[in-house]
């Protein structure tokens, strides 16, 4: 079976410059890793079998002098160091597992040092959708053409709406080639009249060097959920914030504060990172509300939200960051990261609904435990983790 992955950045931003953040703040944390399939899915016998080889595979793909190029100049944020490590990273098998039962469910495991496992999550994702469609035939269904102007269509609509937004797909997306249709798409027609919204970009860095774009992200749930396994969740957000900070000295200033519920953020959100911060990403409940809780939160602070911008990412499609455009303008500046709505939206094609989630943490080879950690989402049923764990979290933080 040819290789599904074949560049080193195609993968979504985050997942360098977390990667980063953790060599320099955590250059010894060693974590664990699970897959979630919240279908339930059926995979196709030797399915497991089919993906470890492209894991394998991935022993093959460093990152060229080209990306390195382009990263240095999209991503200045990013320090030189980092370049240099990313030249001797190299992909090993050996830290993921894969078994299928008898039933056909499929469970992936990964553990190692948390600077090298991290750039695994997103790749294996987007492996495992694009393998599970070539295995079932369902590929032969995709009709790139059609898809093509059905994304300019999606595009057209966002852009005249005045919406700001990026595509985040890469993770669930039905093919690369899908994904790059997408991006594609999203340019022409971006490109097309002078519209009152924008394509910013894609959260892919391989595709916006493809199609010289700028490269859109900042970090994910694993970040805090990891500080959270190793110091406990009360002040997870605060120290990750000022990690953050000691990295990034003030650029990619969105933080995405859901990983322990808005609450116990909320009571880290102190006033200098309200400032330092130059807005928050909504990635789970409801958007409306969660809208109006981080305004109230600014408010309290003396700041005017509509100097913030506000990223909107939780299951989103056309009509509803439509929606919240029109809502949410008043209030902030918002923006949208559009994900499997983008990049897995065939006609007649289930989206896969699968998730790699950090589970344990310990801050250095040397301890002879792990600490367990989870993540406490704004929407209920979609709490990640052991739930003895989650429980055991809700308890410390006191959600009901």
């Amino acid at each position: 079976m040819r290789q599904i992955i074949t560049h080193f950045t195609d993968d979504d931003l985050y997942k360098f410059t977390m990667c980063c953040a953790v060599i320099d703040n955590f250059p010894r944390a060693q974590v664990k890793y699970t897959l979630t399939d919240r279908s339930d899915t059926v995979y196709p016998p030797g399915f497991a079998h089919a993906l470890e080889e492209q894991i394998k595979m991935l022993e093959s793909v460093t990152i060229t002098t080209e990306e390195i190029d382009f990263m240095k100049l999209r991503c200045r944020y990013i320090p030189a160091w980092f370049y240099t490590y990313l030249k001797g990273y190299r992909f090993n098998h050996e830290w993921v597992s894969v078994r299928q039962d008898d039933r056909g469910h499929l469970y992936v495991d990964i553990e190692g040092c948390w600077s090298d496992t991290i750039l695994l999550e997103v790749k294996i994702l987007a492996i495992i959708s694009e393998l599970y469609y070539i295995m079932t035939g369902e590929n032969n269904r995709f009709d790139y053409q059609s898809y093509y102007d059905k994304s300019y269509e999606k595009g057209r609509r966002l852009l005249e709406a005045g919406c700001v937004f990026s595509d985040f797909g890469t993770r669930r997306r039905a093919s690369f080639e899908a994904e790059d249709t997408v991006v594609r798409a999203m340019k022409a027609c971006c490109h097309s009249q002078d519209w009152p919204g924008r394509f910013v970009g894609t959260s892919n860095v391989y595709l916006a060097m493809k199609h010289d774009l700028l490269p859109v992200g900042t970090m994910a749930h694993e970040f805090v959920c990891a500080i959270g396994g190793m110091y406990g969740p009360q002040m997870a957000n605060h120290i990750a914030m000022n990690s953050w900070r000691n990295t990034f000295r003030g650029a990619l200033g969105t933080y995405l504060y859901d990983s322990f519920g808005w609450d116990i953020f909320s009571l880290n959100f102190s006033e200098d990172f309200a400032n330092l911060f130059k807005g928050l990403r909504i990635d789970s409940g409801d958007n409306y509300g969660q809208l109006m809780q981080i305004v109230e939160k600014y408010r309290s602070l003396g700041i005017d939200s509509r100097t913030k911008q506000i990223v909107f990412s939780n299951a989103l499609d056309t009509d509803s960051a439509i929606a919240i455009q029109r809502y949410a303008k008043d209030y902030c500046q918002p923006s949208f990261g559009i994900g499997t709505h983008f990049t897995n939206d065939f006609d007649g094609i289930k989206p896969m609904n699968i998730v790699i989630k950090l589970i344990a943490v310990k801050i250095t080879e040397s301890w002879p435990f792990y600490n367990d950690t989870c993540k406490i989402s704004e929407d209920e049923g979609k709490h990640t983790g052991d739930p003895e764990v989650v429980s055991r979290f809700m308890k410390i933080l006191h959600i009901e």
